[in-house]
């Protein structure tokens, strides 16, 4: 996309000047990592193993982290790489898609999933959302050219794109599909786990996502031999080993030292992910009936695991200042539409383009659904957003 530094851009949306209390101040905090990693000491005591051995890169504890994520998912093959960002990017390079090529996203993401198709050479072709903030997969085809040479679906908030007819949009026009499973982990449509439908598909490690770590990482899952052993050789520099180079690669391999963070976590990720379930339902219970608050759908044949709790608000930012203003670490996901950001313009899309995508820029709130949270907490929530529209 070759921009470079520019002026600050105006922000569109006045919650971008909102002034948050101290974090101290809130009765509903929405970072849960002081309390999931309050004990750290058995991390320690396996990181203290881990100085011992030397064992830094691409070691011994990366291999079994693989091997339990690929578990995990149901997936034959799972390659620690060194962000969400690079799970996206590194498949688009197995596949050989790169410059004068183009790949189908969604308009409502974070700016990884473009990027992560900007970083290839290959141009990001975006499609308005619904309201599950899933691409809206009856408008992908009409944005099929020639050039189009793969599909990346995102799995935002935890929902799921409806797969089943994307697939076959996919099939029909021999395209491969690269899951953004970033926001994801475990969840399904028809059954069926998100990053089990494509070529490939990336998830993301970093520390506020379902399963985290202590910083970045990523992996990227498949059932492709041929892909999972091309990917290996790209996150290692295209490295057949130490003294021959098959390709010209990337060097981004998954610290050991997340791996062993991710060992420490990864039999919690079934309990977690259940959690944040029951969460998303008791909130749904009190907010829905709220007048002034809407519920994203809710289809029965969808598995969403609640990375975000977001819902549709009337008056949102007001909304949002009153929450935090009575201790409600709220949050918005995302008050400026990504193709409206100042570093997109070179795609071209004029204000207005994606309609869908800004109502959702101009509605969506997000409160905490952490598997942390308390029933009082979340109470508190509903009574607060309850008090302010009881007042309106």
């Amino acid at each position: 996309m070759g921009v470079g530094l520019a002026r600050q851009a105006t922000p569109l949306f006045s919650v971008q000047n909102f002034q948050e209390p101290e974090s101290t101040m809130f009765k509903v905090r929405y970072s849960y990592l002081a309390q999931q990693f309050a004990d750290p000491e058995p991390i320690f005591a396996e990181l203290k193993k881990l100085v011992l051995s030397g064992d830094f890169t691409l070691g011994k504890v990366v291999g079994e982290f693989e091997r339990k994520f690929a578990d995990l998912i149901g997936v034959k093959h799972a390659i620690g790489v060194g962000s969400g960002t690079d799970a996206l990017k590194l498949p688009l390079r197995a596949l050989e898609i790169g410059h004068g090529d183009e790949v189908i996203t969604a308009a409502n993401t974070f700016i990884a999933t473009v990027g992560a198709i900007a970083e290839t050479g290959a141009r990001p072709v975006l499609v308005d959302c619904d309201d599950s903030f899933c691409i809206d997969v009856a408008q992908v085809e009409a944005a099929i050219t020639p050039r189009t040479k793969a599909i990346m679906p995102v799995q935002l908030t935890g929902e799921v794109t409806n797969m089943t007819e994307l697939m076959k949009i996919a099939e029909k026009h021999g395209l491969p599909v690269v899951e953004d499973a970033c926001q994801g982990i475990l969840s399904e449509y028809d059954g069926k786990r998100s990053g089990t439908w494509g070529s490939a598909a990336g998830f993301s490690l970093h520390p506020l996502k379902n399963l985290n770590v202590w910083g970045d990482g990523g992996v990227v899952v498949t059932n492709d031999d041929a892909i999972d052993a091309r990917l290996r050789l790209i996150r290692n520099h295209g490295m057949k080993n130490r003294d021959e180079i098959s390709i010209l690669g990337h060097n981004s391999r998954l610290d050991s030292v997340q791996a062993v963070v991710g060992n420490w976590l990864i039999g919690e990720t079934h309990d977690i992910t259940n959690k944040r379930i029951a969460n998303g339902a008791y909130y749904d219970a009190g907010l829905g009936k709220i007048s002034g608050i809407r519920l994203p759908p809710r289809r029965p044949n969808v598995k969403r695991v609640f990375h975000l709790y977001m819902v549709f608000a009337k008056d949102r930012d007001a909304l949002y200042q009153y929450c935090l203003d009575r201790g409600v670490e709220a949050k918005v996901h995302y008050p400026i539409p990504l193709y409206q950001q100042e570093g997109l313009r070179p795609l071209g899309y004029p204000p207005g383009h994606f309609p869908v995508t800004d109502r959702h820029a101009a509605l969506v709130i997000s409160f905490p659904v952490d598997q942390h949270i308390t029933r009082a907490q979340q109470d508190y929530v509903i009574e607060v957003v309850s008090d302010f529209y009881s007042k309106k």
